[in-house]
């Protein structure tokens, strides 16, 4: 099967071709650029695998959360192509890719996006006997003070932007995890691998079906809000 999978929900812009057990991506850390620089990469993956669009069977997207530009992005782009191309679509945690970005050992994985306004994205998640990672909990969206994970962070790899900007205070309150990286984002790469069983059980969505995930429903803080924070 040929899955075309598109994440765009961070700074990353990421695109990659799943043909089979071959692999073909793009990624670049272009914030603002996304919307330029996806489908130019759509293309490239496809010439590099030798394939046409009409050789695509289906769309997987990063449906968030992240920012509310790049999750509104993908979903747009994979409901266009999906509906020119008359494919199913699959839509994957941009917090589960992302948490894919993690070493590949048997541990589990917490994944923190930095949310600005203040707050994190984040959620856990513990490998199956495939490799793959399934879910702990709900994904959450708060203040880092306010968060308890589902898993003590002790026990896991964290991967994230949120660790980059809270991890001290995160560590202080929680515990040192096993492993950290800030310098991770979510990935077509892992988009693809992840859809790709759900694809193979029928488990997908039509165009119309596919919206983001946001956790919240604000985008900026107010003036007042921000002169709040400062104080």
């Amino acid at each position: 099967m040929n899955i075309l999978a598109l994440e765009t929900a961070t700074e990353s812009c990421s695109v990659a071709l799943l043909r089979g057990d071959a692999l073909f991506e793009r990624s670049e850390l272009a914030p603002r650029r996304h919307a330029e620089l996806a489908l130019p990469m759509a293309e490239a993956v496809l010439a590099e695998a030798g394939l046409a669009r009409a050789d695509v069977d289906g769309i997987a997207v990063g449906r968030g959360p992240g920012s509310f530009t790049g999750v509104r992005l993908a979903v747009s782009l994979a409901q266009g192509l999906a509906l020119a191309l008359e494919l199913p679509v699959v839509t994957v945690s941009s917090l589960a890719a992302l948490a894919m970005e993690a070493p590949q050992d048997d541990a589990p994985v917490t994944a923190v996006i930095d949310a600005r306004m203040g707050e994190i994205y984040a959620a856990s998640f513990e490998r199956d006997a495939d490799g793959l990672l399934k879910p702990c909990g709900e994904e959450v969206v708060c203040p880092p003070d306010l968060w308890q994970p589902a898993l003590t962070l002790d026990a896991c790899h964290v991967v994230g932007t949120g660790w980059g900007v809270y991890g001290e205070g995160l560590a202080a309150r929680l515990g040192t995890p096993r492993s950290t990286d800030a310098d991770r984002y979510p990935q077509a790469r892992h988009v693809a691998r992840l859809a790709a069983p759900r694809f193979a059980a029928g488990d997908t969505l039509t165009p119309e079906q596919v919206l983001p995930v946001y956790l919240r429903d604000k985008v900026a803080l107010t003036i007042a809000e921000r002169a709040a924070a400062k104080s």
